[in-house]
């Protein structure tokens, strides 16, 4: 099997692996900024972002084997095996689950005043950290791709600080 071939074979992991990260991390941080900038407790927050993680996982882990498996049955017109799409959908729960304490964590630690920064900054280190590694891995530009995963998860983020904003304005927050 030659490089390209190894490639081809490892693109469905690949792409799996990115999706789950940058999923876990943007919509965890959003959901997280926007329900800490309404001002309900930290342990409603820390209890939100558990429920989310674990049940986006494992709704991601099936997506990602329903779409994989429907390709490659597309592409073939046959039945296809269900190896690849499985070994797919197990890196996308264990990407997106793993990602997603990356901004739940300060929550644990911190009051929610201090957790709130830590945890944008983590999440958006993590995304460029992200975005670096996929330039690297495709020999495109680090400092490009980084920035680019940034800035889409900066605006994911953004939604979120507005609808928890918005929604406080409103008083619409439970407690």
């Amino acid at each position: 099997m030659n490089l390209q071939q190894s490639r081809k074979a490892l693109e469905p992991y690949f792409r799996n692996f990115v999706f789950g990260v940058e999923d876990s991390l943007v919509s965890t941080v959003g959901l997280l900024s926007g329900v800490a900038i309404a001002g309900v407790p930290r342990g409603t927050i820390f209890l939100t972002g558990i429920v989310l993680i674990f049940v986006e996982a494992f709704s991601m882990a099936a997506g990602s084997f329903l779409s994989e498996y429907s390709a490659e049955e597309y592409a073939s017109r046959a039945k296809a095996s269900m190896r690849r799409p499985l070994i797919a959908s197990v890196v996308m729960f264990c990407s997106y689950f793993t990602s997603g304490f990356i901004p739940l964590f300060p929550y644990a630690i911190w009051e929610t005043f201090s957790a709130f920064g830590v945890s944008i900054f983590l999440t958006f280190a993590a995304l460029f950290a992200l975005g670096t590694l996929n330039a690297y891995l495709s020999g495109r530009s680090l400092l490009r791709r980084g920035l680019r995963m940034l800035v889409i998860g900066g605006f994911a983020t953004a939604i979120g600080i507005a609808a928890g904003t918005v929604a406080a304005s409103f008083g619409i927050v439970a407690i």
